[in-house]
Formats: structure tokens, sequence, C-alpha cells
């Protein structure tokens, strides 16, 4: 139950974060924050995605090995 609560802490503060950045950016330099962007977790996720993008740079394309 504190881990609910604890997550729809974060989901606030991310919306509020998410909504003062977008008042405050350059339209035509950047897309829109989402609050998804602010949340520690989220961003987990995205380095798992990353990792398997080297993945198949090693296994598939075999770039970085010997001949």
């Amino acid at each position: 139950m504190a881990e609910a609560r604890q997550q729809e802490q974060w989901q606030h503060s991310a919306a509020l974060l998410a909504l003062i950045a977008n008042c405050h950016r350059d339209p035509k330099r950047r897309r829109p924050y989402t609050p998804d962007d602010f949340l520690p977790k989220a961003r987990d996720r995205q380095s798992a995605v990353a990792d398997l993008s080297l993945l198949k740079a090693v296994f598939v394309d075999r770039k970085g090995t010997a001949p």
C-alpha cells in the first residue's frame, strides 16, 4: 500500500514537472515533454532498449567482431 502511494505521488509530481517544462520549451526545437520523461523508473525501461540495440549490432549485424 505504501508503494502504491509513493508511485501515485511520483505520477503527480511528474505531471506537474511536464506541465512546467512544456510551458518553457521552444516548440521549434523540442518535442513536448511527457510525465514519463520525469519518472525515475521510466528511465530504467529506456536503458533496456539501448542494451538490446547493442546486442543486435553485435550478434545480428556482426559489428565489432573479428573476421
